[in-house]
């Protein structure tokens, strides 16, 4: 069995996403780069639950020009400097690449699984967008939804919609805490 994880989109989730024409951008460069409020608090709090943090982010401005790779990661490099993070994968393609790592295809996550041994039919991935849900499912894990403007939940079905990482984190350790005492019973 592998190490318990749950897997962190990254803009919207960990960290201020910036809106822009209907939708919103990411953090241009690591002076942008804004923790969202209970950010640490609630990861610090999954950590001491056992579950090891992987980010899995789609960054498709790299691929679309408007974005470098180095910007890209000098921002996941920021974050896993501040944040008890395992590891940070990042798919900088865009949609007409049909690659297998961007969301809402499972490869970043599979991917992970693989490097780290992790268990994914008991992880869960908290995002912010439907395809993070999506992800999450074909890979076997759970998916929680941050409510925002721009998720969809009626595209994805998540496990759990929260207001915020805050009620994202208080749902999985619940739910982790009575799979544990379920086990512990039989």
């Amino acid at each position: 069995m592998g190490q318990r994880v749950v897997f962190l989109d990254r803009d919207g989730v960990l960290n201020k996403a910036f809106p822009e024409g209907g939708t919103t951008r990411p953090p241009a460069s690591v002076d942008e780069l804004e923790l969202l409020p209970g950010v640490a608090r609630a990861l610090a709090r999954l950590r001491g639950a056992g579950f090891v943090l992987v980010v899995v982010t789609n960054q498709p401005d790299v691929a679309r020009g408007t974005q470098t790779r180095a910007a890209v990661e000098r921002i996941n490099a920021e974050l896993y400097r501040a944040l008890p993070l395992l590891d940070v994968f990042a798919c900088i393609h865009d949609t007409a690449d049909k690659c297998s790592c961007r969301k809402p295809k499972p490869g970043m996550l599979t991917a992970a699984a693989a490097k780290w041994n992790l268990d994914l039919s008991g992880a869960f991935l908290i995002g912010d967008r439907w395809s993070d849900i999506a992800a999450a499912h074909a890979a076997g894990c759970r998916g929680v939804l941050i409510d925002t403007p721009f998720g969809q939940p009626e595209r994805c079905a998540p496990d759990h919609v929260a207001p915020d990482i805050t009620g994202a984190v208080d749902w999985v350790l619940a739910t982790s805490a009575g799979e544990v005492a379920g086990r512990s019973a039989a």
